[in-house]
């Protein structure tokens, strides 16, 4: 017993995530931070097909249109503003100079995953704020305001119900057809303080109520607690980063470790560590890279990344082949 922080203990989930699953992950920006984390385990996944979003009813619109495998965007649904062509259902990453190379790329990226969708049988999602845009000429719920006129937009909150029914709703569409799926619900713990610390705070206990209402109506739906392992177990302005509101790449760690924990087997923890020591050699920068120690360094490595090729040949190790090779 730790006397000076109150600790969560990890428990296994009553299923496992592992290289075999088709996973996809939408939601807000600490989505990315553990899609990055899975990718470079070389887990199949897809992460926000698109862009981040942040809030529940956007995620839901985005898998609803995934779902229907036939809703592609149409020019009419884009828009210009400061020089680029964008989306409101996408976040700026998309956003492009040329119109109908901004819709291809949408259209391209939404094909893929609704296709992807179709077999995917690990989601999670990550809920970032209940806090909601509409435009006030239509009073569509955007995904990115896009940094535009606050005049534009009227702003509201979702409710606790509505957050959970029409989540719910999809997920129940997506396991009819995938017996298999498994879905990790997660709140982010990266803090909206736009409107302050207590707007902040009824917003993230919104979504966490409303986790816990998909939770309990559906078996197959698990909350992960990314949320309370920041602000209840390490509980440390230190474990943040410069601007006091993202978790620091410490913290993201120690959450990773959890949801490994959690949701991953001996075998594939025992996998997913042989993995990171290979990536780990890869960004070692050597001050002598043309000595004998280094290339036998680079030897060792290529033999081993040879070895989990061959204990694991469903992996996609070419990448790492080929560095060490050159």
């Amino acid at each position: 017993m730790d006397r000076f922080r109150t600790t969560m203990t990890s428990q296994a989930a009553p299923f496992s995530m592992g290289h075999s699953d088709r996973l996809l992950l939408v939601g807000s920006c600490f989505t990315e931070y553990m899609g990055d984390r899975l990718s470079a385990g070389k887990f199949s996944l897809k992460t926000n097909p698109f862009g981040i979003v942040y809030n529940p009813a956007s995620i839901v619109d985005c898998l609803e249109r995934l779902w229907a495998g036939d809703r592609f965007f149409n020019a009419e649904e884009l828009f210009e503003h400061a020089g680029l062509w964008r989306s409101w259902e996408h976040h700026s990453a998309f956003a492009g100079i040329n119109p109908e190379a901004t819709l291809d790329r949408i259209n391209n990226a939404y094909r893929a995953d609704a296709n992807w969708l179709r077999s995917t049988n690990r989601l999670l999602l990550t809920f970032g704020t209940a806090d909601v845009f509409l435009l006030r000429d239509s009073g569509q719920i955007v995904a990115n305001n896009h940094k535009m006129q606050a005049a534009r937009f009227e702003k509201s909150r979702l409710a606790v119900a509505g957050i959970a029914d029409s989540t719910s709703g999809i997920l129940q569409k997506i396991k009819s057809q995938n017996p298999d799926l498994q879905v990790v619900l997660t709140v982010s713990p990266v803090r909206h303080m736009r409107e302050g610390a207590v707007a902040n705070q009824r917003s993230k206990a919104t979504l966490v109520l409303a986790c816990e209402e998909i939770c309990r109506w559906l078996p197959f739906a698990h909350y992960f607690p990314s949320y309370e392992l920041l602000l209840d177990d390490l509980r440390d302005y230190r474990f943040y980063a410069k601007d006091m509101i993202h978790p620091s790449e410490l913290a993201v760690d120690y959450i990773w470790e959890h949801f490994a924990e959690t949701y991953f087997t001996k075998e594939t923890r025992q996998l997913v560590e042989r993995i990171g020591k290979i990536q780990l050699a890869i960004r070692h920068k050597p001050f002598q890279p043309d000595t004998p120690e280094h290339r036998a360094f680079r030897q060792a490595q290529l033999a081993e990344v040879t070895r989990l090729q061959k204990d694991y040949p469903e992996l996609d190790l070419e990448n790492e082949l080929a560095f060490f090779r050159d």
